[in-house]
């Protein structure tokens, strides 16, 4: 089976995935972005020696995962909760733990979502829509620093200064309501180079999700969350799509190995207590690539917990 439980969505890094979380082992597993369950379909199908526990933020994610409980029993259950918050859970120590980090092709492709600017539909963008503000909420009502802070360092949009003064100069006005008026206006504006393959409004939508979700302190929050729920060998393995992911990845994952956090980090007294599996992250292959494009910037990194 190949773990695809949506239409239009494919996991990315399925046996990679199953594989550094040695799931052969058997035992309590934990899938922490479950998403529309790709990966948790796949890893019970394939494994039948594992119980499966899954959070995902989304309330739509609890459709699919009610599907997975009627077809797995008691070998699978799921909470609806964001994954920072799984210290709160009543979970059996776990010998691994999957973080697929990101959106889904599911996500993207629904209008009513608001994260596209393929559509227009009004901008929203919230991985749980009952919860803060909406995505146009965000961009009528934050002040300059925090539009800086989502266009510049979450987007790493190289024109952000142009951005920033485009959101500001548009307040009030519908062109900042839908997903594809805003981008227009983005496109309209920004310098675009004939090499260059993604929409020019891509890096602003990007740093604009994560800035109305919280997504990098709900990394930060999880990781040693989830890093003390492991039992002795026990693996976490996580999937980014951009270079902010990965950066709070590594650091964290260096300071378990004992390791320097960063490069300006010259001296430290840190006991190692995990050892890194992926001494360069693990990456899909050209034929996965070929067939889903998504998979192309992913990172697999992978910790085993000493």
């Amino acid at each position: 089976m190949n773990g695809e439980s949506s239409p239009g969505h494919i996991p990315v890094m399925l046996r990679e995935s199953a594989t550094y979380l040695n799931l052969q082992r058997g035992g309590a597993f934990l899938d922490c972005t479950f998403g529309v369950g790709g990966h948790s379909t796949y890893f019970l199908e394939n494994f039948p020696n594992i119980q499966l526990f899954a959070i995902d933020r989304d309330p739509q994610s609890t459709f699919f995962a009610n599907k997975l409980h009627q077809s797995f029993g008691t070998r699978f259950q799921f909470f609806n909760t964001v994954f920072s918050k799984i210290h709160d859970l009543s979970l059996p120590p776990l010998r691994g733990i999957l973080f697929d980090f990101g959106i889904s092709s599911a996500q993207l492709d629904d209008p009513t979502r608001g994260f596209s600017f393929r559509y227009h539909s009004p901008l929203d963008m919230r991985m749980d829509p009952s919860i803060g503000i909406t995505a146009h909420e965000f961009l009528e009502t934050a002040d300059r620093r925090q539009l800086e802070e989502a266009v510049r360092d979450f987007g790493e949009e190289r024109h952000w200064r142009r951005v920033v003064d485009l959101i500001l100069k548009n307040r009030g006005q519908d062109v900042l309501r839908h997903g594809d008026s805003f981008a227009q206006l983005i496109a309209d504006h920004l310098p675009t180079k004939f090499w260059e393959k993604i929409h020019p409004a891509t890096r602003t939508f990007q740093g604009l999700r994560i800035a109305v979700n919280g997504e990098l302190e709900e990394i930060k929050n999880a990781l040693p969350s989830a890093f003390d729920l492991l039992t002795t060998e026990g693996r976490l393995v996580t999937l980014s799509f951009h270079s902010l992911e990965d950066r709070i990845v590594k650091q964290f994952f260096n300071e378990k190995a004992g390791k320097a956090i960063n490069c300006h980090e010259k001296y430290h007294d840190r006991k190692p207590s995990a050892r890194i599996l992926t001494k360069k992250p693990a990456t899909a292959s050209a034929e996965e690539i070929e067939k889903n494009h998504r998979s192309r910037s992913v990172k697999l990194r992978a910790l085993e917990k000493f």
